[in-house]
């Protein structure tokens, strides 16, 4: 069994290793909140993170079948809500939503 003195350090250096880690990121983002950049990027990066999904999800989508209507219903009330209401929350909720709901009733 290791002695008292060592475990002890073992645990400090955990600690302040934890500590550290936790606490760089606050520290490291903190010159970044006024940065015209990260301001600009946070007005775009919604839609653009939305366009990706849309692009790698919606290819593969057998356009000749039933199930097809679940997910394109749900994009078209998510493109619906977001440029009604510009709430992004509101938008994947609503969405989200009707694709749960389609999709349970038509495997039903």
């Amino acid at each position: 069994m290791p002695d008292t003195e060592y475990a002890v350090a073992a645990v400090l250096v955990t600690a302040a290793v934890t500590w550290a880690l936790r606490a760089l990121p606050f520290a490291a983002l903190a010159p970044l909140r006024a940065s015209s950049t990260v301001r600009y990027l946070s007005t775009r990066m919604p839609a653009g993170v939305m366009i990706i999904l849309v692009v790698y999800c919606l290819p593969d989508l057998p356009m000749t079948e039933a199930r097809t209507v679940a997910p394109l219903a749900a994009l078209t009330v998510t493109v619906g809500l977001h440029l009604w209401r510009r709430n992004a929350l509101l938008s994947i909720l609503g969405g989200t939503a009707v694709h749960v709901l389609l999709t349970s009733a038509l495997l039903t």
